[in-house]
Order: structure tokens, then sequence, then C-alpha cells
């Protein structure tokens, strides 16, 4: 009986439940970490295989942005270029490659685009003088026929047309002008200057500047703000591209074989007429200030200096630029402006930025400017005073 009740169960209440076995919860795998090392993996093989195509820094957080990382992608496959723009391209390589012609006597072609008489004449005539064979003349005017007292300039007027500001019809002009000083084959580098320009050095000084060297001072940088790239228009594709779409100043000097082919363009000339006018596509395109500088960029953007050797003075930050009146010229006025030697460029950016160049004679750094604009007319009798003086800075 006692047996019977050691092994009688007890209610369920008196029974003791055991732990059972413990079990541990399963550990997590550290995914991400496995994730980025092989993202860093695949990352630095892909660099190591297209490596960038530009040398530049890239700041992603930068006000300008970050174009660079399209660097690291392999090169696109070229377009298939236009019949134009081979038959282009052929001709402008032929002129550029064609040995330099052997010419007797070079000349300067001073070429001056004016709405009627020229306010400075009696300047120039004061820098001409004595250096008679060096030099020719071309005037274009645009609106009156312009009256001249100096016998440099007499019988110096060509065939002109009205100019229009911002629109086509002043790179006609600029080409005008080209065109009647190419006819003169001693004629050897061409100079474009503006009514209110004046010369900053004597005249041996500018014609051994312009004369050895071989290259042409035309003003180029690329601007991405509203007044550079945002002028741009998508209709000038497939031959000029948006990267392609560069700025500056219209006052250049150009080598003969660039003046032969800026006349020889009709591609691209054609785009600018076409789709670089004030109110296209609500764009304010001025087209003396991007055709020269994007023509020159794609077709030989290593014969260029990218900086104009006409100084003005836009430090002011206005839409135009700075004009002197007679009150303002003085000596050391004009001794700064023949002293710089840097050319700067500021972008039209939110946050602009200055692009800063150091301006190059065959190498070797010089001051940058052989001509000052914007001078008012009634600074023509202090201009004559000083002369002589800042002319042989």
């Amino acid at each position: 009986m006692k047996i019977n009740q050691v092994w009688r169960l007890g209610s369920v209440g008196d029974l003791q439940i055991l732990p059972g076995p413990r079990h541990r919860p399963r550990l997590k795998k550290p995914t991400w970490i496995i994730f980025l090392l092989c993202f860093i993996c695949v990352f630095a093989l892909f660099v190591y295989i297209y490596p960038p195509q530009s040398s530049g820094p890239c700041y992603l957080f930068s006000n300008r942005g970050c174009k660079a990382l399209s660097d690291w992608l392999p090169p696109s496959a070229a377009r298939e270029l236009t019949d134009e723009e081979i038959a282009s391209r052929v001709i402008i390589r032929d002129i550029l490659n064609a040995p330099p012609a052997k010419v007797k006597n070079p000349k300067l072609a001073f070429m001056f685009l004016t709405p009627g008489s020229l306010p400075f004449e009696k300047l120039w005539d004061q820098f001409f003088q004595g250096h008679e064979g060096q030099f020719s003349i071309y005037v274009h005017s645009s609106r009156d026929r312009p009256v001249h007292m100096s016998p440099y300039f007499a019988n110096r007027d060509i065939r002109s047309d009205q100019v229009v500001w911002g629109k086509i019809s002043m790179v006609d002009a600029e080409r005008r002008l080209l065109a009647n000083a190419l006819q003169d084959p001693d004629n050897q580098h061409f100079v474009l200057l503006s009514d209110s320009c004046v010369p900053l050095h004597p005249f041996d000084y500018i014609y051994n500047y312009l004369m050895f060297t071989n290259i042409s001072y035309v003003d180029c940088f690329e601007d991405p703000g509203p007044h550079g790239n945002g002028r741009y228009s998508g209709h000038m594709l497939p031959e000029v591209a948006k990267k392609d779409f560069r700025k500056g100043a219209q006052w250049f000097t150009v080598t003969r074989k660039h003046a032969v082919i800026v006349l020889a363009d009709s591609l691209y000339y054609t785009k600018f007429r076409e789709y670089c006018n004030p109110g296209i596509d609500g764009k304010n395109c001025i087209a003396d200030e991007h055709y020269v500088p994007t023509f020159f960029h794609l077709t030989d953007p290593g014969g260029i200096a990218n900086w104009s050797v006409t100084h003005v003075d836009w430090s002011e930050r206005k839409w135009h630029p700075k004009s002197y009146r007679a009150q303002d010229i003085t000596y050391e006025l004009l001794h700064n402006i023949t002293s710089i030697d840097v050319s700067i460029h500021v972008t039209s950016t939110y946050k602009p930025v200055e692009l800063v160049q150091e301006c190059l004679w065959n190498g070797v750094k010089r001051p940058c400017y052989l001509f000052a604009r914007k001078f008012y007319p009634e600074a023509l009798d202090n201009l004559l005073q000083l002369f002589s003086n800042y002319s042989t800075i």
C-alpha cells in the first residue's frame, strides 16, 4: 500500500516544471559592412579599368555642382559627323596647316567698327606717324558717314551696313572688315577696334607684340551662368554642344590664317545667325559675345590666347563697363592699366567665380593690354597730353 502511495501521481499543481534547454538568439550578420566592402572593391576595379578623363578636382557640394563624375564613365562613342561638318573640318584643317606666306612687308590691319566719325582720330594719327607702310586702316561706319581729319584715314571707309547691338549684324560687320583687309596680302595680323578705343603703347611695341607670335588674342572662357551657357539654344546641336559654348569680348586680334577661316566658315556662323539673337527661345543670346569664342574653341583652341589685348573695366559689376571722362585721365590710370599682367573673367553664376589667367607672350609673362576702351570723346585733349609719356612705359 505504501508503495502505491509513493508512485501515485499527485495533482498537476504539485508538478515542478524544470527549465528547458536555453536557446541563444541568432547573431545578425553585418551585411551592411559586407555590402560596403564589396561596393568599394567593385568601384576600385572600375576606376582601374576606366581612369578619369579630367585632372580637375570635383567638389560634390560646390555651388557649381560636380560634373566630374561623368569623367569616370567610359568614353562615349564618337557621333557620326554630318556632311557639312566633314567639309568644314577639311577646309579649316588645310588652311591652318598650310605653310605661312612669305611677304616682304608684313603689316598690321587696324579695323575700326564705329557708328560714325572716330572721336580719337587725332590720337591715332599721332600713333601712326612715322610708321607708314607698316599698317593698313579700314573703317566700318554703321550709321553716319565719318568725317576724317587725318590723312591716314582718308578714303579708308569700306562699304558698311546697319549694325544692331546684340544681333548677328555685329558679326557681319566684323566679317566684312576682315574680308576687306584680307584683300591686301601684306596684312598679316588683324586688330578689331571700337570708336572708344585708344592705344596704350607706341606703334613699334604693338607691332612687335602681335607680329612676333603665332597666336590670336581672342577672349574665350566658359561661363556656366545665365549670361553664358544660359544663353545656349539646343537648336545648335549637333554641331555646337552646350559644353562647347563659350563667351568673350568681341575685340580681338587674329592672325591671317584665323581671319581666313572666320570668312570660310558657314557651318557655325549659320547656327549663330539662326539661334543666337535676343529673344530666341526666350533667351538673350548676344552673337558677338559668343560666335567667335565658340568658333575658335571648336576649331583651333590651342591657337588662341583666351584673353583680349583690349582692356575694359568691369569691376563695377554693372550692365556696362566703366567709362572714362576727362577728369579720370591721369598718368596713374594709364600706368595701372599697362601694368596688369593677369586676365580675369567672372562667371554669372549665383555665386560669381573669378577665373584668373596669366598673360603669356611666347611663354613669357607680360602685361596683357595693348589698347583700352570706353573713353568719352571729352578725354581726347588729356590723352594727347599724356600720350608721349604713357606710351613709353
